[in-house]
């Protein structure tokens, strides 16, 4: 499945817009799996922190590529990638928007 935050795809045409596809996903501050000692070395915690904001990342575009699958869709364009810290920063949310299409 191509997947692009462009409204096109160079040298294909689109046959048919099969609707909106969005999921969510979050991460919390508390899920870096750091040894005590390891969470107060600001180094170590970020780097454990942006692994896990990598794999909840991954796992939005899986759902949102499972969302078009269910749609027959071949493709989802303009993705739209949304990363918003709520409840004083306890947790981030990840919000992934795009149109599924069918590609001729």
């Amino acid at each position: 499945m191509t997947i692009t935050t462009t409204n096109s795809i160079e040298g294909k045409s689109i046959v048919k817009y099969l609707g909106i596809v969005s999921t969510t996903t979050y991460v919390t501050y508390g899920n870096t799996q750091l040894s005590f000692k390891d969470m107060f070395k600001q180094k170590k915690y970020f780097e454990a922190y942006e692994r896990n904001l990598e794999e909840a990342k991954e796992e939005a575009f899986q759902k949102l590529n499972a969302h078009a699958k269910r749609l027959n869709a071949n493709a989802i364009i303009g993705i739209n990638l949304d990363i918003e810290s709520i409840s004083a920063g306890a947790y981030t949310v990840i919000s992934v928007v795009g149109t599924a299409v069918e590609l001729g």
